[in-house]
């Protein structure tokens, strides 16, 4: 049931924005800030003390609008910086000078202090900090009795799918008074993904895509993974949609060869390439290989195989590969900039 309702809030949010923006023709689409002058943004402020279910289904008391930030989850981070938030993090998870958005959006917030990995979670580090909220992957559920103990406040995340993606978004700007900047995001990805579908809507046989991870070839993401959701909305088949018992499965190259995908997908930030994948003999025989169907992810903004809210770009550029007649690379690129100057504060390069 909360998840129905939680659904229905999405829903209702984007039915407000877009009677907030009236019907505008696509060229006139304007920036929140252009739509801030006409819109009563009033009705969008937080109201403290504020109740968030989050994704651990626990109550969470917001007693006062949060001025100090720690996100434990470069998912999180990636939402908060979305929503004009970097400048209120004091602390941010490990390996922060790996994610190149941060160094293309907020790079001050790479040398803030880390408070460690969902392995190794530095409670006494985080608690240092003083922070009024800490954003937290929900496998991080064994630190919270510790920081609550302390008079932390704490909200549990799971942007597993692009439902619960959506629902992350929601939380974390109505927690810190962002929540028409969040709604904005929410628009922007649904209203992209919406015209995608649109372009690919006549497409009669749907590719089969086999989607790899970034450890191994031989790993896959089944129907419970957001990369599930990435194929599909780019108008393609996951030949393992069928695996829904867990989250990355190991598979065989017998039932890679079974599948016998038409293309391949590597993960962005996969340990191996492309060439190597087309030179391993035990894939000679499958149509993707033959036809050198066998392609990487971009991952020079940030992986958009992982459930950020740029993510839904990843299936902007893969429909741009497998349906270029329908949707092109240059309406990905229009997409690309304007999401991310809007969101991100930068031009990313253009893809070719």
């Amino acid at each position: 049931m909360k998840r129905i309702i939680a659904l229905l809030l999405c829903l209702s949010i984007l039915l407000s924005l877009s009677a907030c923006a009236g019907n505008k023709d696509d060229a006139k689409d304007t920036t929140p800030e252009t739509e801030a002058e006409t819109v009563d943004l009033s009705k969008y402020e937080t109201q403290y003390p504020l109740t968030i279910t989050d994704h651990l289904d626990r109550e969470v008391v917001i007693e006062a609008k949060p001025e100090k930030l720690v996100s434990a989850y470069y998912i999180s981070t990636s939402v908060v910086i979305a929503l004009g938030l970097e400048d209120k993090l004091v602390g941010i998870e490990a390996k922060a000078d790996t994610r190149n958005i941060y160094k293309h959006a907020a790079p001050e917030i790479v040398d803030l202090p880390s408070v460690g990995t969902a392995k190794n979670f530095d409670v006494e580090g985080c608690a240092a900090l003083n922070p009024d909220l800490v954003i937290i992957p929900v496998k991080l559920s064994g630190v919270i009795e510790q920081l609550e103990a302390l008079g932390i406040t704490v909200l549990a995340v799971n942007p597993e799918s692009s439902d619960e993606l959506i629902q992350t978004i929601v939380m974390i700007s109505k927690a810190t008074d962002t929540f028409y900047r969040g709604s904005s995001v929410i628009t922007e990805m649904t209203r992209a993904l919406a015209k995608l579908g649109e372009r690919i809507s006549d497409v009669e046989e749907k590719p089969t895509v086999y989607l790899a991870s970034n450890s191994a070839l031989l790993s896959t993401a089944g129907a419970a993974m957001y990369q599930n959701a990435l194929i599909e909305k780019a108008g393609c088949v996951n030949v393992a949609k069928d695996i829904t018992d867990t989250y990355w499965a190991e598979v065989s190259y017998e039932q890679l060869l079974t599948w016998n995908p038409d293309y391949i997908v590597l993960a962005s930030d996969s340990e191996y390439t492309v060439e190597s994948v087309l030179e391993d003999e035990n894939l000679a025989a499958l149509d993707a290989v033959k036809n050198k169907n066998v392609i990487k992810l971009p991952g020079e903004i940030e992986s958009w195989d992982s459930p950020v809210p740029g993510s839904f770009v990843g299936s902007l550029w893969l429909a741009s590969q497998i349906h270029a007649k329908e949707y092109s690379v240059v309406e990905c690129n229009s997409v690309m900039t304007k999401f991310y100057k809007e969101f991100y504060g930068f031009a990313p390069d253009l893809f070719e």
